[in-house]
């Protein structure tokens, strides 16, 4: 059995490499939208296993990996901003503020599925206005949730982190590889 990874994030393969070098990435085509009323903290759960069934599907013999990542603020999920306006508003919500990145993993393989939720509580120091314009004149909010990248720019907007660094950049990979050798040991 391979392993596979529904994803075409960067950040995800260079994590997941962490773990193993044995996998194939692909990007998945899955309907992503959620259904009304979900709670906030589990709609990251909910889309991986969306993109992991799509995946499965195509892959019917493999470990099938699925992950989402979410940003929580409040009850509020920030996505990834469409425009300057939008990553402003997330800044300006985010800006003093400890709010949940949470990422959401399912593994499926023929005869096994597990799901999980990893969250980790995220402080960023009050913003000035300045600051703002500075970082969302960059190109690193555009294509990540909540419109930061921990790992770059946006570090230095970051006061402290509760929980799991690279949960936030996009996989939990300590509880993600405890997990996984679950499936590989009988591989």
């Amino acid at each position: 059995m391979n392993i596979i990874l529904a994803s075409a994030s960067p950040r995800r393969r260079e994590l997941l490499s962490v773990i193993t070098s044995d996998f194939t990435a692909v990007s998945i085509d899955a309907d992503e939208t959620l259904p009304e009323n979900i709670e906030a903290l589990t709609a990251s759960e909910y889309l991986a296993e969306v993109k992991a069934s799509a995946a499965a599907e195509k892959f019917p013999d493999d470990i099938v990996i699925g992950c989402d990542t979410t940003v929580i603020c409040g009850e509020k999920i920030l996505g990834k901003p469409r425009d300057k306006n939008e990553c402003r508003q997330f800044m300006n919500m985010l800006s003093g503020c400890t709010h949940q990145v949470a990422t959401g993993c399912c593994i499926i393989s023929k005869d096994k599925k597990t799901s999980f939720t990893e969250i980790t509580d995220v402080t960023f120091r009050k913003l000035t206005d300045e600051e703002i314009e500075e970082y969302i004149s960059t190109d690193e909010p555009y294509d990540k949730a909540g419109g930061y990248g921990i790992q770059g720019k946006a570090s230095l907007l970051i006061e402290k982190i509760n929980g799991d660094y690279f949960n936030v950049v996009g996989l939990p990979v300590s509880r993600l590889n405890q997990v996984l050798k679950f499936y590989t040991r009988s591989k």
